[in-house]
């Protein structure tokens, strides 16, 4: 069974890839961002991606919506800005909460940074919690990092799942994978080997662990890298580079710590290989440094699909009702 959706600040598609395949059919895609609009249009025709400026969008639907998800811009929040919050003027929450008022979602899934737990920001969540509360909504707040749901790398994640009052009893947080995820070097060795580079095979064995997060950056920012000081060390003790993205894998008798391209990031977000990039190498590099993991993103949006399912098999059925955990 298909539930319907809607995608908030789209990206490059990470988000709505994983709640495709976690059994929602999306409606519209906003994004702002032309490269990774033509991104979408690209990756999935069908689907109708609107390219425009949330505060300008208002959507008027025929039909019921399920599910109204997104990822807000996060350096309001983030530990790398100054942590504006609410007097940052790319804080979108106040958006994103306009259109569940509109639209009245049978449920709401926001992705954020992990600074948005911060205490600083304690008044701030309690506001969107009462708002919520007011429309009929029961919310909760999860950090989660990426790596427990098969991502290699950690990417400690705030997902922020609110749902309606008759259907929240039925929602479950997801269960960590079992498995660990595969390490850097188990997971592009065949990327890395691709032009024959006789050390990959020692590569393979030096990158023995997870990816640190990786950064996406934003447009104030240069060229493509890996992030700060403290991010590059992470990175140079899995032997990566991280000053920069490579255009090509390395030669045959390269030397040296080799840099990431593209297609090895995107894999370690947890992206298809059949994804396509539209847009210069930076831009490219972007739109998946600020993805949500598609994986994550379908392991929460099965649990929201379940509860719907729950709720509408209680309302059908009288099944027994159950109590939040």
């Amino acid at each position: 069974m298909f539930f319907n959706s809607i995608e908030l600040c789209a990206g490059a598609g990470g988000q709505a890839l994983g709640l495709e395949k976690a059994g929602f059919k999306h409606i519209e895609l906003l994004e702002i961002d032309h490269n990774a609009c033509n991104t979408l249009r690209f990756n999935r025709p069908q689907w109708k991606v609107v390219e425009g400026d949330i505060q300008d969008y208002s959507p008027k639907l025929p039909i019921e919506l399920d599910l109204l998800a997104g990822g807000v811009p996060c350096p309001p929040f983030s530990v790398a800005g100054k942590q504006l919050g609410a007097n940052d003027e790319r804080d979108l929450f106040p958006e994103a909460l306009r259109l569940v008022a509109e639209l009245k979602p049978k449920a709401v899934m926001l992705e954020n940074v992990r600074g948005l737990l911060d205490s600083i920001f304690d008044e701030y969540r309690t506001k969107i919690i009462q708002t919520l509360e007011r429309l009929g909504y029961d919310t909760d707040w999860r950090l989660i990092n990426a790596s427990d749901y098969g991502v290699s790398q950690l990417r400690p994640r705030v997902i922020f799942v609110a749902m309606r009052k008759d259907i929240a009893p039925y929602f479950f947080w997801p269960n960590p994978n079992e498995k660990s995820p595969p390490t850097v070097g188990e997971l592009i060795y065949d990327l890395m080997a691709k032009n024959g580079w006789k050390g990959a095979a020692w590569w393979k064995e030096t990158a023995c662990d997870i990816a640190p997060t990786i950064v996406g950056g934003s447009k104030k920012h240069g060229g493509p890298d890996l992030g700060p000081t403290r991010a590059r060390k992470a990175w140079a003790s899995l032997g990566v580079d991280g000053k920069g993205i490579a255009n090509e894998p390395p030669e045959k008798e390269f030397n040296g710590m080799p840099r990431l391209t593209v297609e090895m990031v995107a894999r370690i977000q947890g992206f298809p290989e059949d994804w396509k990039f539209i847009g210069s190498k930076t831009n490219k590099y972007r739109q998946i440094g600020n993805a949500f993991p598609p994986p994550v993103a379908q392991a929460v949006g099965l649990q929201i699909k379940k509860a719907i399912e729950m709720h509408m098999a209680f309302v059908e059925h009288k099944l027994p009702e159950r109590k939040l955990a």
